[in-house]
């Protein structure tokens, strides 16, 4: 939990500006036992409230100012997502996707060795039929939304992520996972099928044959072997995935947010068209990043030798 670490006095403080609905600042200290608490030393976070208990905002500021980090918090259920989560899910992605500022979303765990079980099988248990429909169809809407955000994002996965677990995982534009990372999509073995995406983007990930077995079979794979199928792009020794993950953000958050905009566009929008019609697309969004004083303010970095300072202008 990303409060674990705070004293008391600070425990007050943040209640009470929840209860204002204002907005609290301070330093995160290191958190026991967790592997990125050296990260954290440095970093002044703004903690926003959140419309679910179990979904945490966060904005990185100072150097990392333009990092979000999201952080999953239902340890009682392993972060199963259930109407409280997708909420919180929905409002936060919302915030973000209107936010100019932002240049690369982190969605984490603040479980240990838990990213994401997958759906909340006992509040699901209870819905009627007409019910879990309409849940399935907003938990796909909101992965597209995940997917189609306008900022570059990155699952940081410890431990299990499973079914929609997975299907968020596949939904961010980059997967970063500790060895001990468990991958799979168990649904058919409750004699259903993957519902929020994951039929549709495993194969586009791993391609058509592995993505039938993993599917067909139900079975699990842990980190090295999601590494060698291309269904991540690092894996990185337990308890690090976060350190890597904050290392990839930086890197990110370094260039130019107009052209990670209009790059992340070209790419996924490309990818459903022909390569006449990409190309076309490729074009449209380099003419947007053309009249940006960020282009400008490259090239005169270039020239002195300097690093740049963009404003997303």
């Amino acid at each position: 939990m990303i409060f674990r670490s705070f004293p008391v006095i600070a425990r007050s403080l943040l209640s009470q500006c929840r209860q204002n609905s204002q907005p609290f600042y301070g330093r995160v200290s290191p958190i026991p036992g967790n592997s990125h608490h050296g990260e954290l030393q440095s970093v002044r976070h703004l903690i926003l409230q959140s419309a679910s208990e179990s979904v945490k905002m966060e904005r990185l500021s100072g150097a990392d100012a333009g990092i979000i980090q999201v952080h999953l918090e239902r340890p009682e259920a392993r972060n199963a997502i259930g109407k409280d989560m997708l909420s919180g899910l929905q409002h936060t992605l919302g915030i973000i996707d209107r936010d100019s500022s932002a240049n690369v979303l982190m969605i984490c765990s603040s479980v240990p060795r838990i990213f994401c079980a997958g759906a909340d099988l006992k509040e699901r248990r209870l819905m009627p039929v007409s019910e879990v429909q309409v849940f399935v169809n907003s938990l796909r809407s909101t992965f597209s939304s995940l997917e189609t955000l306008c900022v570059p994002t990155i699952a940081v996965i410890e431990g299990a992520a499973l079914g929609g677990g997975m299907e968020m995982a596949l939904s961010c534009d980059l997967r970063i996972c500790g060895e001990d990372a468990v991958f799979g999509l168990p649904e058919t073995g409750l004699a259903i099928i993957p519902g929020a995406g994951g039929t549709q983007r495993l194969p586009r990930l791993v391609g058509k044959s592995a993505a039938k077995e993993l599917i067909f079979t139900g079975r699990k794979i842990d980190g090295r072997n999601a590494l060698s199928l291309g269904l991540v792009n690092y894996c990185v020794p337990v308890g690090e995935a976060y350190s890597k993950a904050l290392q990839v953000a930086r890197e990110i958050n370094e260039k130019g947010p107009v052209a990670l905009r209009m790059a992340k566009r070209a790419i996924n929008e490309g990818l459903e068209v022909n390569i006449s019609s990409g190309l076309a697309l490729e074009e449209e969004c380099y003419q947007h990043v053309l009249s940006t004083k960020d282009r400008l303010e490259g090239l005169a970095a270039f020239a002195e030798k300097r690093k740049p300072v963009y404003t997303g202008k």
